[in-house]
């Protein structure tokens, strides 16, 4: 840390050492001598002044709220001490040797640091609740490695990681800053004396090079310290970059040839005490609403410096320690005892602080003063028994390489502990993989419940690991505080003219989930326009995670009002926000009407979700401390759910154009004084104020209905809907089975070898180099409500599986609806592994099935097809005549590849609608269209031909062919066997249409959609 290292003795010397003879001096009198003494006492009790602020601060003392410039001393301290150090050794010898310098500095800080992080990584064992500790280990672990200040930047200025209480570990940030100093400055130095090293007067070059190169780096890093503090504050109080101005005015006082001023006493006084002075008013004047670091830095950073200057001896001088000088009140016993103890002291009295809270609650500032003083017994025994006998040990400080074993195992240790702890905490608390929110169980559309059905006993879902990354899945479209305009956010049907539009801060974008859902079954488009920790209503805030006015906000806010106001009409728009930026309700009320004024010109239903209970309090962590008694977690209803004055305002009916919903009586029922955290085995909070996507899933047949109820939204009757909506179900496999097992024979059969009866088209007319087989090596169920079709290779050929449903006669009714659904995992393999890998789940028509002739005509639907182990996948159309026409033959009317990273990894749900009623085939990835295909784009007959009649569906996986080798690799030596393509399910269903069927013309407009790279091969011949 910055409390370092004062090199030199401790006690006088008896006698002052023997002047050095001028000729022995290579530098002469370009600055102070290289064989004065170094130890300055007044800097030990400047020490004693910083450690008592940064003390003072933390402790909460009333009127000390700007001891947080301590550290500024701090820093200014180790730049003059560690540049002076290093460059007194290379004008006296000529080189810096940084073996000897790490070794020093290893054996000096961090032996001490590891008995702290060591007593933090098991007291927060037993102090901490498991979610709790998990991260602290994490925070030894950054701590342990000396990146703790970017651990914490990263945490800092994230807005969706708030929440979190505060880390024992937090002030290790600035041993991290110093410790990263060392490693980039006394290399920089040591390169800088190698080409000064033949200098005639080498102490004048060494310097004058130096004091340049630090100019150089002062002015930057002090140019982007005002930069960050504008755009981030975070990472301006905690960037190492943008504090190396500071170790950079301390260097240039060791730098410069300031011995050489002569300036009367009186002027050192006033220097001396004027600096004192700055440090103390910043001390009381500055608190947490100062910018900071920025052009706030420079008063502690100057006056730092000023107090030092004071005291450098000029020319004969040994000491200039007067009788009326601050530094002789600094170098005093009290303040220089307290200087030896800074380092240790900082060390432990925030862990003894923070661990204090977490067990007893929060604490006044009496108890935590005491707890602080409390923290002098720990920081004695560290300094006496670790820090002091290492320094001191002839053995230890003998050769560098013990030095540096002494701090390689002070960090070894740590970071052993807080892997052991942490490893144990994982296996407590349960995986933190995501949710699969496909499995859940559905919610109750009314009612006191949460759940349709009583949930029974078992662990809370999502567990606490789980619930603290229970983000909605919207791509990052919650955009943080620095970004002023949301991209696109479309999300489902994003083709579709109709959509719903969701506006406000984070607290809209908890419910993007249930938003997509409701969207998606009316087969309309989601937009998503949010942004984090910015009001909806037009107010004026500061951003915690900019550290100053939020301007980004206001200019967010009104262009999403534009966008909505020169877009085409949505169908609804949904808004919330949290309604606690400020405690004024008449500002409040006349910033919600400045905003809902243009959004009620739009003409569109508007929707506002009343603000769900805000708990105060990290639920995730209390509830993995307290997983059997969930009770424990209720938080205090009147501060959590206080009256919500806008939803109050539109009650009354005095916000024309505004509807309000809420589920706060599902949330938080009854009238009793707490609300739960956990309700029928769902953890509702992934911090102390959001929902968990799990808990917004849960809840969206009550928020479709509310919404229904409303008048805001029409009954879902669009493609998509649920069975018992209008649709009937033709077929459903989910593959159930023991391992090893055939698929159903009633539902499936099976395509065998390299063709259809009579060859028509040999390699399955695609070039194909696999032979098919019904052996349950190719295809079989996996005893867990999956099918697997394995392509193999025995001797170098290859076989797969391929099947097809018995039925042929899956087709729309007239003017009705044909949807054609699978949820599948594409084959995990990659790269050169994957070369020829073909996996395809499509159609053809009937007419095939009574010769194996008619393709294209007859028409194929590819609802999914993926080669090479892409991470992407297609649709496509086949229709018309082999070469050319409608439907572009052989490419055929393709997506073109569709992103997907984790469609090997997972399971997805694809799907085709041939839609009579609207003359369109539709292709879905996971609810949203990605490819239309219109009536309009063929004449009537090859339309007919192609779409208006039964189909049989095929899963395969085929190795090779015309389509891998277009898309630039084939089968070979490489490729791997043995990976499937798993399918969870298949499902067919249609439903009636009474619109009559489209003959020639399009009823809209429609479009193959994107064309980029190959398009499928047929896969039929």
């Amino acid at each position: 840390m910055p409390f370092l290292l004062a090199p030199g003795p401790r006690r006088k010397r008896a006698t002052p050492p023997p002047p050095v003879p001028p000729a022995s001096r290579s530098g002469g009198e370009s600055g102070p001598s290289p064989h004065r003494s170094t130890f300055r006492p007044d800097i030990e009790g400047l020490r004693a002044v910083a450690v008592l602020a940064v003390l003072a601060f933390h402790a909460d003392i009333p009127g000390l709220a700007g001891g947080f410039v301590g550290v500024d001393v701090f820093f200014v301290i180790s730049g003059y001490l560690i540049t002076g150090l290093l460059v007194r050794e290379a004008i006296s010898t000529g080189r810096i040797r940084l073996g000897d310098f790490f070794s020093r500095r290893a054996r000096r800080l961090l032996p001490s640091a590891a008995v702290v992080l060591a007593a933090v990584a098991v007291a927060g064992a037993w102090l901490t609740v498991p979610l709790r500790r998990t991260d602290l280990e994490y925070d030894v672990l950054a701590a342990a490695l000396s990146v703790a200040n970017w651990r914490f930047v990263s945490q800092r200025t994230d807005y969706l990681a708030a929440g979190h209480d505060q880390s024992p570990l937090l002030h290790f940030w600035s041993l991290a800053v110093e410790e990263q100093f060392y490693l980039f400055w006394a290399p920089l130095l040591a390169v800088v004396v190698l080409f000064a090293a033949r200098a005639v007067r080498r102490g004048r070059a060494v310097r004058s090079v130096v004091a340049l190169v630090t100019g150089a780096l002062v002015l930057g890093s002090f140019a982007l310290s005002l930069h960050w503090t504008e755009h981030s504050v975070s990472l301006a109080y905690l960037g190492t970059p943008s504090r190396v101005w500071q170790f950079g005015v301390g260097a240039l006082l060791a730098l410069l040839p300031w011995h050489l001023l002569r300036g009367p006493r009186p002027l050192r006084l006033l220097c001396g005490w004027g600096g004192a002075a700055a440090i103390g008013w910043c001390v009381v004047a500055y608190d947490a609403s100062t910018p900071y670091p920025g052009y706030a830095a420079l008063v502690p950073t100057l006056a730092t410096a000023a107090v030092i200057l004071a005291a450098i001896p000029g020319r004969g001088e040994r000491n200039v320690q007067g009788a009326y000088g601050v530094g002789r009140l600094l170098a005093g016993r009290a303040p220089r005892a307290v200087g030896r103890l800074s380092y240790n002291l900082y060390l432990w009295h925030w862990p003894v602080l923070v661990l204090a809270e977490a067990r007893l609650g929060t604490l006044g500032w009496p108890a935590r003063t005491a707890l602080t003083l409390a923290a002098v017994l720990p920081a004695l025994a560290t300094m006496r028994w670790v820090e002091q006998p290492l320094r001191r040990s002839r053995t230890v400080s003998e050769l560098p390489r013990r030095g540096l074993a002494v701090g390689v195992s002070a960090i070894v240790l740590p970071v052993a502990l807080a892997l052991v702890v942490g490893t144990a905490t994982l296996h407590l608390m349960g995986p933190a993989t995501p949710v699969d929110v496909k499995g859940l169980p559905p919610g109750a559309a009314s009612g006191p419940s949460l759940l349709g059905a009583p949930s029974g006993d078992g662990p809370v879902v999502p567990n606490p690991a789980q619930a603290r990354k229970d983000f909605p899945p919207d791509r990052n479209c919650q955009v943080a505080p620095e970004v002023t305009r949301s991209p696109e956010c479309l999300f489902g049907a994003v083709d579709s003219p109709d959509r719903i539009v969701l506006l406000g801060d984070s607290h809209a974008g908890q419910w993007f989930s249930p938003m997509l859902a409701i969207a998606s079954q009316r087969g309309w488009a989601l937009q998503e326009l949010v942004k984090q920790g910015c009001p909806l209503p037009q107010l004026a805030v500061d951003s915690p995670q900019l550290g100053r006015a939020y301007r980004e906000c206001d200019t967010w806010r009104a262009d999403a009002l534009e966008r909505l106001r020169t877009q085409p009409k949505p169908r609804l728009i949904v808004i919330a926000s949290l309604n606690r930026y400020t405690t004024d309700p008449e500002l409040l009320a006349s910033a919600w009407e400045k905003t809902l004024k243009p959004l009620r010109a739009i003409g569109a239903p508007i929707v506002y979700i009343e603000d769900t209970p805000v708990p105060g309090t990290d639920i995730p962590a209390c509830v993995s401390g307290a997983p059997d008694d969930a009770a424990a977690c209720a938080f205090q209803r009147a501060e959590a759910v206080p009256a919500d004055p806008l939803a109050r305002r539109i009650a009354a009916g005095t916000v024309p154009g505004v509807r309000v919903i809420g589920v706060n009586p599902v949330l938080c029922p009854g009238d009793g004084p707490t609300c739960p955290a956990v309700r029928d085995r769902i953890l509702l909070y992934r911090d102390d104020a959001h929902l968990t996507n799990v808990a917004a899933v849960v809840l969206t047949p009550r928020l479709e209905r509310l919404l229904t109820d409303a008048g805001a939204l029409p009954a879902a009757t669009a493609p998509g809907a649920s069975v018992g909506d209008g649709w009937t179900e033709l077929l459903r496999d989910d593959f159930e089975g023991p391992a090893g097992s055939r698929p159903s024979p009633a539902n499936w059969q099976y395509d065998l070898g390299t063709c259809y009866p009579g060859c028509p088209a040999p390699q399955w007319g695609t070039g194909e180099i696999e032979t098919m087989t019904d052996s349950t090596d190719n295809v079989r169920l996996d005893g867990k409500g999956a099918l697997e079709i394995v392509p193999t290779r025995k001797g170098g050929a290859w076989s797969s599986g391929r099947i097809e449903t018995v039925r042929s006669d899956f087709a729309p009714p007239p003017g009705g609806v044909l949807r054609i659904e699978a949820s599948i995992a594409l084959p995990d393999v990659t790269g050169p592994k994957a070369a020829g890998y073909w996996p395809a789940f499509w159609t053809l028509g009937a007419e095939l099935r009574d010769g194996y002739t008619g393709w294209p005509g007859v028409g194929e639907l590819d609802v999914m097809e993926s080669v090479n182990g892409r991470d992407s996948v297609f649709g496509s159309m086949h229709c018309g005549v082999l070469e050319g026409g409608p439907c572009e033959e052989p490419v055929g009317l393709t997506s073109g590849p569709q992103a997907c990273a984790t469609c090997r990894t997972e399971f997805h749900a694809y799907a085709v609608e041939v839609d009579l009623g609207v003359g369109e085939v539709r292709w879905y990835l996971d609810g949203r269209v990605y490819h239309r295909v219109s009536a309009g784009q063929m004449d009537a007959g090859t339309w007919k031909r192609a779409v208006d009649h039964g189909v049989f569906l095929i899963l395969n996986v085929a190795i090779g062919g015309k389509l891998p080798v277009a898309d630039g690799a084939t089968a070979g030596p490489g490729t791997e066997p043995g990976h499937p393509m798993r399918v969870d399910q298949v499902t067919v269903k249609v439903k009636g249409g009474g619109k009559g069927t489209v003959k020639g013309g399009a009823v809209r407009d429609g479009g193959s959609g994107p064309r980029s790279g190959p398009g499928p091969v047929s896969g039929s011949g």
